[in-house]
């Protein structure tokens, strides 16, 4: 059983839009090295697109520029689509995050062309919006996205932290994005990472290459 099963419709445009609906289902099996808060496991890319999708319902007020959370959802819900073909490319693992750009653009072509052409480059700008950060919208995307794992390592015994020997310089450059557009969740975040140097989840010093 599969897509193989497919019946169609008769109408191409609604068989374009079901046979992507289910390839989207692929980000169920991309696992990510965020622990999920309860240990069992990894968490998925749906988990975590759903989960940062949510989170931008709740924050906009700490943004320091207005927001269209709608917007925002929308690019929440694509951000890592890519991911189906590219895989997911660990923040911090300096040597997988080389020729990302190129895995990724490649998967955006493969991926979006599956769609018809009108909602296919609807998607794909939502995603290169995210990607640039360059907008408001963006950079508010970009902190649920930066927050959601930050959060996770705070109540998994800095899980991914741990595992990667992370220094102190790597999260900070991560979190930029936060300190910048939302400066008063930063303060929280702040208080974390010295807590995690603290109790020995991060390590102190520069970033490694």
């Amino acid at each position: 059983m599969g897509i193989e099963d497919f019946l169609g419709s008769g109408n191409e445009r609604l068989d374009r839009q079901l046979k992507f609906t289910a390839e989207i289902d692929k980000m169920t099996s991309i696992m990510r090295r965020t622990m999920l808060l309860d240990k069992s496991r990894r968490e998925n890319d749906a988990e975590h697109s759903w989960h940062i999708a949510v989170m931008a319902l709740l924050f906009s007020e700490y943004a320091s520029e207005p927001v269209d959370i709608g917007h925002v959802v929308s690019m929440c819900v694509v951000h890592d689509l890519v991911e189906i073909y590219a895989g997911d490319t660990f923040a911090y693992d300096t040597a997988g995050n080389i020729g990302k750009k190129e895995r990724e653009d490649a998967a955006a072509d493969k991926l979006f062309a599956l769609l018809p052409k009108d909602q296919g480059d609807m998607i794909r700008a939502l995603w290169e919006e995210f990607d640039a950060m360059e907008t408001a919208d963006a950079k508010y995307a970009a902190c649920m996205d930066r927050l959601q794992p930050f959060f996770h390592n705070t109540l998994t015994d800095g899980h991914t932290w741990v595992e990667s020997g992370t220094n102190r310089d790597a999260v900070e450059k991560r979190m930029a994005v936060v300190r910048e557009f939302m400066p008063e969740v930063y303060e929280w975040a702040t208080a974390n990472i010295d807590h995690a140097i603290g109790i020995g989840w991060l390590n102190e010093g520069e970033e490694r290459s």
